[in-house]
């Protein structure tokens, strides 16, 4: 049996069917938009929740963060505070003066000689080592060589107020020097102390300064109120004769109050410390390295 559709009718179920389905689309939407709507809440919720606590959560990481910014500060702190220092420090630094020795050392390279002085002592050489005592009406203190040709080298006076309130006046050192004497005539000297009772010279002494065997002899001068001492040493090294004089000059004593004596053994000790340090070092004695002596010899030929 065949069933035959009319061309303008329509599916009377056809728009029943449409309808049921559209509601329930919506139904069903509107279901799960209450559901999306519920998931976005919990979601905020959850979100607001997770933002609280990261604000609260880095506190700590800050607190971390931070510390080793204020000890990385610190040095930077501290160092301006070296810095005056630094800079202050060598403000009040004073120099330590340095004391100077109280003893000098004279050499000379042309006679060999060298020696120790007090540094207030005072020292002459050359022309000007002549010694002169001025408690005496001389010119200069003669050297006691038997042969004309010595040379002064140096002198070394004590100052003239090294005693006050005495009667002393000069107080030196001298060293001379004289190439043409033999070893033989080194041992004698010009004039001798003449100073025994029966008038006789008093032959020279044997003596032994420092590690040096030497000649001694000694001479005195004086006038009324002047009075001059003078002790001579030879020794003979680098074929020469050196001779060593200390010599003392005082006045005054009996004729002017309040003038005493000075001790003459404390005055020729300080010189004979002098002359216990003398060092003869060897020299060359050929024409030109000696000028001065080598003048003297040729003029005495």
């Amino acid at each position: 049996m065949t069933t035959t559709w009319k061309s303008g009718g329509k599916k009377p179920s056809n728009h029943a069917p449409n309808t049921t389905i559209s509601g329930t689309m919506l139904s069903s939407w509107s279901r799960q938009q209450k559901l999306a709507m519920i998931a976005g809440f919990a979601i905020l919720g959850l979100l607001l929740v997770v933002s609280a606590c990261s604000k609260q959560g880095p506190k700590p990481a800050l607190v971390g963060v931070s510390s080793p910014a204020s000890s990385s500060a610190t040095p930077t702190a501290t160092a301006p505070a070296n810095t005056p220092t630094a800079a202050a420090s060598p403000a009040p630094i004073k120099k330590t003066p340095r004391k100077r020795p109280a003893n000098v050392t004279y050499s000379d390279a042309n006679s060999g000689v060298s020696f120790l002085y007090p540094r207030k002592f005072v020292l002459a050489s050359g022309d000007k080592a002549q010694p002169q005592l001025a408690a005496v009406s001389m010119n200069d203190v003669p050297m006691n060589f038997v042969q004309p040709g010595g040379v002064a080298v140096a002198t070394v006076a004590l100052p003239g107020s090294s005693y006050p309130g005495t009667d002393f006046t000069s107080a030196f050192f001298n060293v001379n020097v004289n190439r043409s004497l033999s070893e033989q005539e080194c041992t004698h000297f010009a004039f001798v102390d003449s100073r025994n009772a029966d008038g006789e010279p008093v032959d020279a002494e044997k003596v032994k300064i420092g590690s040096t065997d030497m000649e001694m002899t000694s001479d005195f001068s004086a006038s009324a109120i002047k009075q001059a001492e003078t002790q001579y040493y030879h020794s003979y090294e680098n074929g020469a004769c050196y001779e060593y004089v200390l010599g003392l000059g005082t006045a005054g004593y009996g004729a002017k109050d309040g003038v005493e004596p000075v001790n003459r053994d404390e005055v020729f000790a300080k010189l004979e410390k002098i002359l216990a340090t003398v060092k003869i070092n060897p020299v060359e004695t050929e024409h030109g390295a000696e000028p001065a002596i080598a003048t003297i010899a040729a003029g005495k030929e």
